[in-house]
């Protein structure tokens, strides 16, 4: 074991847990790769892309985050250089003939710090199919060629807010779809899918950058973290919104036969508005028929008359059947209304959400259970945790950054991958424009094959200064909804994995 004790981390590498130097935001091979690239390299070019994968868009979110947290302004000082230098040398089974070290304070004195890279990207929210390119990142200093590929470990990372941002709104889809066939209106929409993910996450930045790309979508969260990151890097002074709501603990304490005192003080505690309650500690049925349905009933009619709801939470058993039984006696205790579109209703001061084993799958069989038994998608709400925030990963949506593009002894090359065990991998060529084309649709063709002014790639970030700065109210505007989009019934349909 090699032990680092001529190192200091006062300065740089980890503090409180996190990597605060830039240098080391690379895969370790990256530190060997200014040296790999054919003599008169002066140009790197590389895109990113969604090869395909499980949705067939993606909602492109998170780069400002990136550029932001990690690469605008100065980012690079003499303390981060000589850190890295020790660190690597050690790493690298103590060999001191690897790290970049002129290459490193090459770009500190020539540009004060700041990285000489330009990243062009779609506007972020913005809904593209699968195989387009996405962002594309180049040096704008010919001596360090190497800069493009060297960051691409932490651009990579935009995978996953990007992923979920996809998801989340897969799931609207979804709601949109039902609400749209069993109720007279959307307004349910913003508020139907609730994120529940915060526990679940590897971090608390991992959480952020999840939660918020959730609430490109929706505005229900749980998921605090995310309502900073929005504040900070989207200009967003309150990006999502919660209710009190129960815990098992909550209820449990009182034990089982104090469960109608806890079900009571959650209503006698919070008098008005929305408060959720856990309802499935002991017996659901029984706290939907006896205690909801009978003790309670006049308590929460009183409520309602002043605008209070209550959301009860079922949290266990097989989704679609106990939603169903759950509205089915909530409805035989507080009766029932027929929408216009001939669904039955709750009264509006009565609703249920299932927050237990949720995906968009998940929610399309429970809403078409609903249907096909008369009610309503407006009854129900739903949050997510695990399948919202952590089942992806950079292959859901076959995410990767790839050379296309050279300049070498002065000469623009085009460069591309074609592995023959695997043609899904085969990466694009040139530098690369994405436009619309005649139908509407989006397509990647070669720079100097399309109009500059149709590009849809704009600078967004150069020489350490951010060109765009994105607000969340546009980003959500970009990611709405629209007549264009898919057919997720469609989908659903035919990708049953």
């Amino acid at each position: 074991m090699h032990d680092l004790p001529h190192l200091s981390v006062t300065n740089g590498a980890m503090e409180g847990g996190a990597v605060n130097n830039i240098i080391l935001l690379a895969d370790s091979y990256k530190v060997t790769h200014h040296r790999q690239y054919p003599p008169g390299t002066t140009s790197i070019y590389s895109y990113f892309e969604s090869r395909g994968g499980r949705f067939p868009y993606t909602v492109f979110f998170g780069l400002q985050y990136i550029l932001k947290r990690w690469l605008q302004g100065p980012v690079l000082t003499k303390e981060m250089i000589q850190e890295a230098k020790e660190l690597i040398k050690v790493h690298m089974r103590d060999r001191d003939d690897i790290f970049n070290e002129e290459g490193w304070n090459y770009i500190l004195e020539r540009h004060g710090g700041r990285l000489p890279i330009r990243v062009c990207a779609v506007p972020e929210g913005s809904v593209v199919p699968t195989k387009n390119v996405l962002f594309t990142v180049e040096n704008t200093d010919p001596m360090v060629p190497w800069i493009t590929n060297f960051f691409e470990t932490i651009f990579v990372q935009v995978w996953y807010p990007l992923t979920v941002a996809t998801n989340s709104r897969i799931q609207k889809q979804v709601l949109h779809h039902y609400l749209k066939e069993t109720h007279e209106n959307l307004d349910p929409l913003p508020f139907s899918l609730h994120d529940f993910g915060y526990r679940g996450s590897t971090s608390v930045e991992s959480a952020a950058l999840g939660g918020a790309a959730h609430l490109v979508n929706f505005q229900g969260t749980d998921t605090v973290a995310a309502l900073s990151l929005l504040r900070k890097f989207y200009h967003c002074p309150m990006a999502g919104f919660s209710i009190p709501a129960s815990e098992h603990s909550t209820i449990t304490t009182w034990g089982q036969h104090g469960e109608v005192d806890a079900c009571r003080n959650m209503l006698e505690s919070f008098p008005e508005g929305i408060v959720a309650c856990v309802s499935d500690s002991y017996d659901i049925w029984n706290c939907c028929e006896k205690i909801w349905g009978e003790e309670l009933r006049d308590l929460i009619i009183k409520r309602g008359k002043t605008g209070g709801t209550l959301i009860v939470r079922p949290d266990s058993g097989d989704p679609p059947a106990v939603v169903l039984k759950c509205l089915e006696m909530l409805g035989k205790a507080f009766g029932v209304t027929t929408n216009k579109k001939g669904f039955k209703m709750l009264p509006p001061y009565l609703k249920v959400i299932q927050g237990d084993g949720i995906s968009y799958r998940m929610i399309a069989t429970i809403l078409e259970h609903l249907k096909q038994h008369g009610w309503s998608a407006a009854n129900v709400s739903f949050g997510s945790g695990g399948a919202l925030l952590q089942k992806v990963n950079r292959d859901t949506q076959k995410c990767a950054y790839k050379c296309s593009h050279a300049v070498i002894n002065g000469e623009g090359v085009d460069v591309f991958k074609q592995p023959v065990t695997d043609p899904g991998k085969t990466s694009k060529k040139g530098r690369l424009s994405l436009i619309h084309t005649a139908d509407g649709s989006f397509s990647t063709v070669r720079e100097d094959e399309a109009d500059p002014k149709l590009n849809l790639l704009v600078p967004v970030f150069e020489n350490g200064e951010l060109l765009r700065d994105y607000t969340l109210e546009e980003i959500r505007k970009r990611a709405e909804l629209n007549p264009q989009d898919i057919d997720v019934m469609k989908f659903l349909s035919e990708n049953q994995a």
